[in-house]
């Protein structure tokens, strides 16, 4: 059986923090995130702790769509509702760089990203679960299946986050 499958009960009541509110620091976010990646990547392998957190960022992707951007009637919408409550939450800041939705191919990036912006330079992109994310948000909207990969990250020096998001036929 099992323990935590996600509902948003899980979150709890946001407001049970009379003193300290609703907000953590970010590096509080990172620590979670990185102790947990390094966890699974010990006893996994990076290849299987990659899928997990693409797999995970699916997950969160379609419920925050349903809880927060659903429902919408053009694409239009869809990308303004999501810039918008990704600002409000302060996840990222949310840029179209190309939407060529006929083609299925878009162009995104997202400044201030709470996974990487501020991080040192690597020698490779960190953002799968975003990937994950993403690519649930536009499967939601669509109804069709999309994969977002990152092409350019602030650890490898863009000091932004962009993902080409393309239709998967």
């Amino acid at each position: 059986m099992r323990k935590y499958q996600f509902n948003w009960n899980l979150l709890g009541n946001m407001n049970d923090r009379p003193n300290l509110g609703t907000q953590v620091e970010l590096e509080t976010y990172r620590l979670m995130q990185f102790t947990l990646r390094d966890v699974l990547e010990r006893d996994y392998g990076t290849e299987s702790t990659d899928a997990i957190f693409f797999k995970a960022g699916k997950l969160a992707g379609t419920e925050f769509y349903q809880q927060y951007i659903y429902p919408v009637t053009s694409i239009d919408e869809f990308i303004s509702k999501t810039q918008s409550i990704l600002k409000e939450k302060r996840i990222g800041i949310l840029k179209i760089e190309e939407a060529l939705f006929e083609q299925g191919r878009v162009m995104l990036t997202i400044d201030e990203d709470m996974d990487c912006s501020g991080l040192s330079e690597l020698d490779y992109e960190t953002c799968i679960y975003d990937e994950g994310f993403i690519s649930a948000l536009f499967e939601s909207c669509t109804q069709k299946s999309w994969r977002a990969k990152e092409i350019d990250c602030w650890c490898t020096g863009a000091r932004t986050c962009r993902f080409l998001v393309t239709e998967v036929k």
